[in-house]
């Protein structure tokens, strides 16, 4: 089970130690529903008589509270589903739990599979024919992972009494069992035909059924088994004359193609098919754009370019650009003396720079396409690192807006020494980071122009983004051309300082947003599902770091030595979020108390951590503190066997044990001393770099 860390960080903090209570089954194995936690449990069957020989349908059906959910077979990026360990007379058998297709349920950048409102599990009884008549007893014992905000386990005591005697007359299927007998998925017709291709990137699943499909947008792909998708990534449907195709992502940790695909593909709400087929290696290109789906979503080469013009204009209003347009266009003021020949000469250089920008950016994002790169505008917001460069920038330049420090106004408005050169050379890099600080705002009409150049030919691609760069260029063209009209700006004066100390807000904004965006794209990917928030706050410590950086050179000003200090420290801030540290990689083997009866004979400290996927105390210990390099010397210089409590999925020998260390949750670490006669060591639940190494050195000295 993998864990999800928008549906499970509040499932920790609410819950983090399941009391035992909650892990008790309710219900006494009778028959009728049983009420848990936010779902009602029930085995239901179509009559109550088996006959010897016979089968009897049944199933398990849970119905769940408002906006509570349980899972499908495959739960997709988090949580576990339902169980059931049957006790059953002599002559009587029980089938496997079906699952009827589920539903996606997305979670953050996440995404579940799994069920609302009520869900039933079909299960068919079979009667051995010599089975004598009489009443039996079904027992079952059930357990299932319900989640809102929240994930919490259940179990339920379930029963059945029934007869076995003459064949009862047939009973037409209804009700919520009824309907998932209906739903649940069918071989693909022999007739049908499907394909699997495996790519670098993504799988393409290929269905020829001899016909196209009614509504390909109603299709969807189930993996049966996890680790294999991007579970939230697009499924792109592309019909065919006779069928159609369907592509999806490959998980980021997945090295080997399998050599099987089994699938479920959803047509409708009422039709399904499973398939097994083996995956080819190959690249199956997507298709081009078609004029019909182009003229359909009502854009044209022409209203392209004409939103993408608006698109640019407006782009001057956002918080990434207007801090650069207005501080150039105080400078107009200041220079509405000079020739207008050189003011316009100015306003050319400064477009020229803004569109050498575009097609710069436009031309790395081409080649990336003609690479198989499926990359579109803002795709250096894709790059952790380009974010974080980038976020720490605007923070820095919105700290001098504010007022912390001065970088004058020549510096501000171009941002780097080289648009503060005198001549063209500044105007030509004014542009140059004017197209920077924009590619992290939308303007309103931009998104249906950009979204479809990045599907044209090159020159379609290079027209649209060049009419969004003059777009962007023109406020400040017109200034320069029309030097007359800087009379309607106000005079340079003591607002100019309060009008820059106001354009802060919105690039504090813009670099909040950014810090945003750099936790999502670690938060639940290949990295620990605590990875997100502890790389957010190592963003918000470079922020810090600059801010110190502010404050030298506010204090001391225009000193080389405050200028080489605040260099210093930014280099220093910067290095906190981009470093990326190696982990040793220790082996941990699964707890049992045969383990940990071996490790201690082994006359070796032993180090337990009782954890859970669905807390995320216990990934942020683990991230922070366990896989600190230190931490991870000690452990493996001083032979500390180690052993992991996995106590996601209820499991009483991990209970009883928590309970014999006077714990009734998790996190909890246990150190034992190499010494069989001294007690172990039960560490707090927040833990710290200094309170493992310190137990550890605790037992070493002791020994």
């Amino acid at each position: 089970m993998k864990p999800s860390l928008y549906t499970l960080a509040l499932a920790v903090l609410a819950f983090a130690s399941p009391s035992p209570a909650q892990l008790t089954s309710v219900g006494d194995g009778g028959p009728g529903p049983v009420k848990a936690q936010h779902l009602t449990a029930e085995l239901v069957t179509y009559g109550n008589t088996i006959a010897p020989g016979g089968t009897l349908q049944a199933g398990l059906v849970l119905t769940m509270e408002e906006k509570w959910h349980v899972y499908w077979l495959n739960a997709g990026d988090s949580g576990e589903p339902p169980h059931v360990k049957w006790t059953l007379p002599t002559g009587l058998t029980a089938g496997p739990l079906l699952f009827p297709p589920p539903t996606r349920l997305p979670l953050g950048p996440l995404m579940d599979f799994g069920y609302e409102d009520t869900a039933a599990f079909p299960v068919t009884f079979t009667a051995a024919p010599g089975l004598k008549p009489g009443p039996v007893h079904i027992d079952a014992l059930v357990d299932w992972l319900v989640c809102a905000q929240q994930c919490i386990p259940g179990k339920a005591h379930l029963g059945l009494n029934l007869t076995v005697g003459p064949p009862a007359a047939a009973v037409q299927p209804v009700g919520a069992l009824g309907e998932a007998i209906s739903l649940l998925p069918k071989p693909l017709p022999s007739a049908d035909h499907v394909t699997v291709t495996g790519g670098a990137k993504d799988f393409v699943v290929t269905l020829k059924t001899g016909n196209p499909v009614s509504k390909p947008e109603d299709t969807e792909f189930y993996p049966y088994d996890p680790d294999l998708i991007v579970n939230s990534s697009d499924q792109d449907i592309e019909p065919l004359p006779d069928g159609f195709r369907i592509r999806f992502l490959r998980a980021d940790d997945l090295k080997t193609l399998p050599a099987n695909l089994h699938g479920l593909i959803k047509l409708s709400d009422t039709v399904s098919y499973e398939f097994t087929a083996p995956v080819m290696p190959g690249e199956i290109a997507p298709p081009p754009p078609s004029v019909a789906k182009t003229q359909a979503s009502g854009v044209t080469t022409i209203s392209a370019i004409g939103l993408a013009f608006i698109g640019g204009i407006i782009l001057n209003l956002m918080p990434c650009v207007f801090p650069v347009l207005f501080l150039k266009g105080l400078a107009l003021v200041q220079s509405s003396g000079e020739e207008r020949k050189q003011l316009r000469s100015h306003g050319l250089v400064y477009t020229f720079g803004i569109l050498v920008s575009f097609w710069t950016i436009v031309g790395v994002l081409l080649a990336l396409r003609a690479g198989g790169s499926q990359a579109g505008w803002g795709f250096q917001l894709q790059s952790p690192a380009f974010i974080a460069i980038l976020a720490s920038f605007l923070f820095f330049f919105a700290l001098s807006l504010a007022g912390q420090f001065d970088l004058g106004l020549s510096l501000t408005s171009a941002g780097g020494e080289l648009a503060t050169k005198p001549g063209y050379t500044g105007s030509f890099f004014t542009g140059v980071l004017a197209t920077v600080v924009a590619t992290p705002c939308t303007a309103p009409l931009m998104g249906a122009a950009i979204g479809f150049a990045l599907v044209q030919p090159a020159w379609i691609t290079f027209a649209i983004f060049t009419a969004l760069g003059l777009g962007l260029a023109t406020p400040y063209m017109l200034l320069s051309l029309q030097p007359a009209w800087t009379k309607i700006l106000p005079r340079p004066g003591a607002w100019m300082e309060i009008m820059k100390q106001l354009t802060a807000v919105p690039l504090f904004a813009t670099a909040i947003w950014l810090a945003y965006v750099y936790g999502r794209l670690y938060a639940g990917g290949a990295t620990d599902p605590g990875d997100g928030v502890y790389r957010l706050s190592l963003l918000l410590g470079c922020f810090l770091v600059l801010a110190v950086a502010g404050w030298v050179l506010g204090k001391w000003p225009a000193k080389w030595s405050s200028a080489i200090t605040a260099i210093v420290l930014i280099a220093v801030g910067l290095a906190i979020p981009l470093y990326q540290p190696k982990d040793t990689n220790l082996v941990w083997a699964p707890y049992s108390q045969a383990a940990l009866d071996t490790a201690r004979k082994s006359g070796n400290p032993v180090f337990i951590d009782f954890t859970a996927a669905w807390c995320l105390s216990c990934q942020v210990n683990e991230k922070l503190v366990l896989h600190a390099k230190d931490v991870q010397q000690q452990l493996n210089d001083r032979h500390v066997a180690l052993l992991r409590a996995d106590w996601t999925k209820y499991d009483p020998a991990i209970t009883q044990e928590l309970a014999s260390l006077n714990r009734s949750g998790v996190p909890t670490y246990v150190l034992y001393p190499a010494s069989t006669s001294s007690s172990p060591d039960v560490l707090p639940e927040v833990l710290t770099k200094d309170l493992v190494l310190d137990a550890i050195k605790k037992d070493t000295a002791a020994k």
